[in-house]
């Protein structure tokens, strides 16, 4: 069972005050998450260099060369995507347990069971791609069922493939499902306008806030429990 505070009345001041209770973690998210991103381009465009100086420009040498990349950036973006999920997994904790998630919290959330969390985001990617092949429009209601399932995976111990289930047919099929998906494309309209407007910065607040807003209002509006 979530926390009381799980089932409180929404508003953008709660969704504010959860945000300044965890700049610590969201701040360590942003960098970290930044910083291996620019690690794994980086090494990746080294690799290109180096096996183009060794081996030469041939076709073949840069087919190598890409492969040869992407395989030493894989752990970077592996690890970079572990922590930028954070922003949506720690309101998730947040309401599930009403205790502020710290950067130690977070930390052995990770290293505890990162296997799931790398095998979940997996299978959501390949889903969600696969939905975007068919005519856009299933991708796009794969992705918007987000929130529910990256909640599912963090704090219950249920299957991959169970919490995909569960969130689709909670998302879709209960009382108050569409009108949460209604309120997922407003806000995610809102956040895109005031990220916009001040060239990206404001992104770093408000993308975090609309996960502590959405994840309050999956549990008041009983999708999770």
């Amino acid at each position: 069972m979530a926390a009381p505070i799980a089932f409180e009345p929404p508003s953008i001041q709660k969704a504010w005050q959860a945000f300044l209770q965890h700049i610590p973690v969201v701040l360590v998210s942003w960098v970290g998450s930044i910083v291996l991103s620019l690690l794994a381009v980086l090494a990746y465009g080294l690799i290109i260099v180096a096996v183009s100086a060794i081996i030469g420009s041939s076709d073949a040498a840069l087919g190598l060369g890409a492969v040869l990349a992407q395989l030493v950036q894989l752990p970077f973006s592996i690890l970079a995507s572990l922590l930028s999920v954070l922003l949506v997994a720690v309101p998730a904790l947040y309401y599930e347990r009403g205790e502020v998630v710290t950067i130690s919290t977070a930390a052995q959330l990770l290293t505890g069971r990162w296997w799931r969390y790398v095998l979940a985001g997996l299978f959501f990617s390949l889903v969600t791609t696969i939905g975007f092949l068919l005519c856009i429009l299933p991708g796009i209601a794969v992705a918007l069922v987000t929130p529910v399932f990256i909640n599912r995976i963090f704090v219950t111990d249920m299957g991959i493939g169970e919490a995909f289930s569960q969130s689709f047919q909670v998302v879709y099929r209960s009382e108050n499902g569409l009108s949460f998906v209604g309120l997922e494309v407003l806000t995610a309209i809102v956040v895109g306008l005031l990220a916009l407007a001040t060239c990206g910065l404001g992104g770093f607040v408000v993308i975090p806030m609309a996960s502590f807003f959405l994840q309050n209002v999956a549990y008041q509006r009983g999708l999770l429990r």
